[in-house]
């Protein structure tokens, strides 16, 4: 492996592990038994890193949503599918991270916020529409509207002012709203879907993917 990649992986690593702030350019170099100045070959500065590991995750989540549409039964299990994503996601995740990244990496920020209002919302838009077809969503809903809500939402579980990490669970949080969200846009078809695939996740697969 490369060091540019070996860096990308390691900053990846401690950032998820420890929060962004936390880690300084000195614990990186440290980690990998390298030279803070081997770094600066790669990398001008943090800010750098910061944004090369977000636009690796925001392209390891486009590759993962695409997945999902293509090998889930209907729409509700592609929300399910996404669900446990997240999940396995938010496991090794500091709470902190999406703070850190607000406060003090306003470029890379940046680049997450028009990740999630262009291609979230697009893929949020197609799956509404795809559970409206398949008779799981309500035909009436507004499909704009209600693919913002959903993906504020989501986004919702990192925002430690009206979630904080020492009074709540993360996981807790997305599958509660995950639940809000399938019961207020699913049919009668949709909700036994739900039911479904919950059944499922307690009885076969709680700690993995669906099938």
């Amino acid at each position: 492996m490369e060091n540019k990649e070996r860096i990308l992986e390691k900053a990846t690593d401690l950032f998820m592990r420890y929060g962004i702030r936390s880690v300084t350019m000195d614990e990186i170099a440290a980690q990998l038994g390298i030279s803070k100045k081997t770094i600066y070959q790669f990398y001008a500065d943090k800010d750098e890193i910061v944004e090369a590991v977000v636009g690796q995750e925001i392209k390891r989540n486009e590759t993962e949503c695409v997945h999902f549409q293509s090998e889930s039964e209907n729409a509700v299990h592609e929300i399910f599918l996404a669900m446990k994503q997240t999940e396995e996601m938010l496991k090794g995740m500091n709470p902190l991270i999406m703070y850190d990244l607000e406060k003090h990496h306003p470029k890379a920020y940046k680049k997450l916020k028009e990740h999630k209002h262009q291609f979230f919302f697009k893929v949020m838009k197609e799956n509404l529409q795809r559970g409206v077809e398949e008779e799981l969503y309500r035909a009436e809903i507004n499909i704009d509207v209600v693919a913002r809500h959903r993906i504020e939402s989501v986004f919702m579980v990192f925002n430690q002012d009206i979630f904080p990490h020492n009074r709540y669970h993360a996981n807790d949080v997305l599958y509660e709203i995950g639940y809000l969200f399938l019961y207020g846009v699913t049919t009668m078809k949709g909700r036994k879907m739900i039911e479904k695939y919950m059944q499922k996740d307690v009885q076969k697969n709680k700690h993995g993917l669906y099938e």
